[in-house]
Order: C-alpha cells, then structure tokens, then sequence
C-alpha cells in the first residue's frame, strides 16, 4: 500500500537564473508539505525522500525539467512521526534540507 503521494503542482512562466532548494512549508508539517524548487535550464531532475537513517522513503520526481520553477506536495499521511530530509539532484547541483513530521 502507497501511503504517500505526491503532485506536481505547477510551472511558472518566470525562468530562474540559478538552481535552487527551498525549506519546505509548512515545517513541521502532520500530514501534507509543499517543497519548492528552481531549475535552470532543462535537465534531469531527482528530488527524494529519505528517512533519519537515510533511506529512501519516496521519490517524487525522476524526469527532464525545463527551466522553471515547480512545487511539489508531499503527503506524509500513515507515515510515522519523525525527522525527514528530502533531496533535488539537478545538473551538477545537489541539495538537501530536513524537515519533521508530527501527529
């Protein structure tokens, strides 16, 4: 059974000039978060989530993205309380934040 799921929410039409991760809000979060990211110019986009001990829970997006910025919701509903961090691999650029779910 899935218990998370996740949505590409949207591309807005202004092109950032560099590649860019934001914290996810809300945070803490007890049950959706939306993470918020920038991309450059076209090019494969990886963005995970894994657990405290680096696991991988969830990747939410694993395709090209043209250059935009895009919004991802991540439903952390049936997953146990905790700390989290997710990931963007874009390019050559790479970055992670933590974030904490609670009930």
């Amino acid at each position: 059974m899935n218990l998370v799921k996740d949505t590409v929410i949207n591309n807005n039409n202004l092109t950032p000039t560099e590649f860019y991760l934001s914290q996810n809000y809300p945070n803490p979060f007890s049950e959706k978060t939306t993470i918020k990211f920038c991309v450059a110019y076209k090019t494969k986009v990886i963005l995970e989530v894994l657990n405290s001990e680096g696991e991988l829970i969830k990747v939410l997006v694993d395709e090209e993205k043209d250059a935009g910025t895009y919004e991802v919701e991540f439903n952390g509903s049936g997953m146990p309380e905790g700390f989290y961090s997710y990931q963007l691999q874009a390019g050559d650029f790479i970055n992670g934040m933590k974030m904490t779910l609670l009930r």
